[in-house]
């Protein structure tokens, strides 16, 4: 668990790396006086960003923990406002607008099922991340996920979906599936 000012530093390392780059400025760095362990330790972040109305902005992020967290939160602000395929890139009239929410990932653990009622019991909504990989294809839906496709089923065939396979290719031999919790915190 980030302590309060953690979690702070964070937030606010996202939302200044995010305007430095809106205005083509040096990148901020994080205080040294604000570094702790924790956040110079591998640690892998997603970070997303909504409309004050509550509308998607962008979200991206890392599965696993290859690079100081702090650098992993700033690199995943940036992409989530500038290169999320969905959106187009985050401008300066929209950042008043712009809520930022970090989620911190735990490392990905394999799901052992068998069969797809057995996967649909283990899964934990609004508790467990879903990576879904079937060959190539591969996807993932943080827990918050659940807020909006509260049913295994439904989220299932959405993540499915999301991979570039059919909504039902869960339910299929070869299907592999990891959890993940996350601690998220957020502006405001």
């Amino acid at each position: 668990m980030l302590t309060e000012r953690e979690r702070r530093t964070l937030l606010t390392l996202a939302r200044e790396t995010i305007t430095q780059a809106v205005y083509d400025h040096p990148l901020p760095t994080v205080p040294a006086e604000q570094m702790t362990e924790r956040l110079r330790a591998p640690g892998a972040s997603f970070v997303t960003l909504h409309t004050k109305a509550g509308a998607l902005r962008g979200c991206i992020g890392s599965l696993s923990a290859y690079r100081p967290l702090v650098e992993d939160v700033q690199s995943n602000a940036l992409a989530a406002a500038f290169r999320d395929p969905r959106f187009l890139p985050v401008t300066a009239r929209e950042l008043p607008n712009l809520e930022i929410e970090v989620s911190v990932l735990s490392e990905p653990q394999p799901l052992v099922f068998d069969g797809p009622e057995d996967l649909v019991r283990k899964l934990r909504p609004g508790v467990d991340g879903v990576v879904l990989q079937k060959g190539w294809h591969r996807a993932t839906f943080l827990p918050q996920v659940w807020e909006q496709l509260p049913s295994p089923e439904t989220f299932l065939e959405q993540l499915c979906y999301k991979a570039g396979l059919p909504k039902d290719a869960w339910r299929f031999p070869g299907v592999e599936v990891e959890i993940y919790q996350v601690e998220k915190f957020a502006e405001a």
